[in-house]
């Protein structure tokens, strides 16, 4: 049974026929992404010069599904991920080397200032967490102003 995901899928066969093959369709993702970078519009200097800023893309798991899909290979690879019905057990080794590729590329380059680091950091679940404990009593009291200006409390 293939994938349900398939773009075109008849049900017949897998569109990744092997995982050299994903290994081979993630390897020209990585490519186009590295040699395709974000062009950011930006103005440098006291008189704010127009410049176009070249931007290394991050790689990721969703943008290799896009590369897929563009390609006409497959829409979603939910059901390699997930091993839907054991069909797709000897792709899981290669389907855990790439999210550490990916992993990697996105640690490396936020350490390198070249991503975002927070965001990377969140999303690889990286978090600096602090616990801030505070003691307070918080009282609350209730009074009354008289038409005098005296104020009696309840």
């Amino acid at each position: 049974m293939g994938n349900k995901n398939a773009v075109g899928n008849s049900g017949k066969s897998k569109y990744i026929e092997s995982p050299d093959m994903m290994l081979q369709l993630f390897n020209q993702y990585r490519e186009e992404a590295k040699s395709n970078p974000y062009l950011k519009h930006d103005f440098v200097g006291k008189d704010a010069g127009e410049v176009w800023k070249r931007i290394e893309r991050p790689l990721s798991w969703v943008g290799f599904e896009c590369y897929l899909f563009d390609q006409k290979v497959i829409s979603d690879l939910s059901d390699y991920e997930e091993n839907t019905n054991g069909s797709y057990i000897e792709y899981l080794p290669i389907i855990r080397a790439i999210k550490k590729y990916i992993d990697k590329d996105q640690f490396e380059g936020a350490s390198a200032g070249i991503y975002q680091q927070n965001i990377i950091a969140r999303k690889l679940g990286l978090t600096d967490k602090k616990d801030v404990k505070l003691d307070a009593e918080v009282t609350e009291q209730v009074a009354y102003r008289l038409p005098d200006g005296t104020i009696v409390p309840f």
